[in-house]
């Protein structure tokens, strides 16, 4: 997708939201000459959070501690839908681009990575990163948006569920020099040492864990049912 491709989100209120102000400002742009630009970061990461699909209300940490206990992980969909994780750090070079640059009034920019993951990779990479099994336990989005109030709703069904691959190329154009040299494997390595090295930014979510022990508990026992059946 580039800054081409129609704005649209019926699940996820904080995506209309977005739009809404974008419209505002661009409005404000063509009417009065307000001097705006409009950036979109995608799923941008930097050192105090480790990035994942689905995760509690607490953060994302509580996944990483199932890992390390050697639990299973929710993966939603069976893993394979297409996602781009960006570092901060890059994410700064193209902002930085673009402030005071002439090219970039009453212009939208995506800035993302150029690398495109599907979750089994960015999971997978994680558990890499601890040194432990990935243990996925995949579970179609739709049914955890039923069985949750965690909004996966918004989160995942109008989101991470859906395979997006971002064209930066606009912002290349203003931005020469920019350049996403960041791998989510080298990046989510520096995240996952700082997590586990600062207790602060270990948060724990004893919900989130209880309703992720049900929903592995019932997958497990549907297989059970249907293989007994067959």
């Amino acid at each position: 997708m580039n800054e081409a491709t129609p704005l649209a989100n019926p699940y996820w209120q904080y995506s209309r939201e977005k739009i809404e102000i974008e419209e505002r400002l661009m409005l404000e742009y063509r009417t009065n000459g307000f001097p705006i630009t409009i950036v979109r970061p995608s799923h941008t990461y930097d050192e105090r959070s480790i990035p994942l699909g689905v995760h509690g209300k607490n953060g994302s940490y509580q996944v990483v501690k199932r890992m390390l206990e050697g639990k299973p992980v929710i993966v939603h969909g069976d893993g394979t839908s297409l996602w781009t994780m960006t570092h901060n750090s890059d994410f700064a070079k193209g902002f930085i681009g673009l402030m005071g640059n002439a090219h970039a009034i009453g212009e939208a920019f995506q800035i993302t990575s150029d690398e495109v993951l599907t979750w089994n990779q960015v999971y997978q990479s994680i558990a890499d990163a601890l040194g432990v099994e990935f243990k996925p336990c995949y579970v179609a989005s739709s049914f955890l948006a039923s069985v949750s109030d965690f909004d996966f709703t918004g989160s995942l069904i109008g989101d991470k569920a859906n395979s997006v691959v971002f064209d930066c190329s606009k912002l290349k154009r203003a931005v020469p020099s920019y350049c996403a040299t960041t791998r989510f494997d080298q990046g989510v390595r520096k995240t996952i040492a700082n997590v586990l090295a600062t207790p602060s930014l270990q948060c724990l979510d004893p919900e989130f864990d209880e309703w992720c022990d049900k929903v592995v508990e019932a997958m497990e026992a549907a297989k059970k049912i249907v293989s007994e059946e067959f």
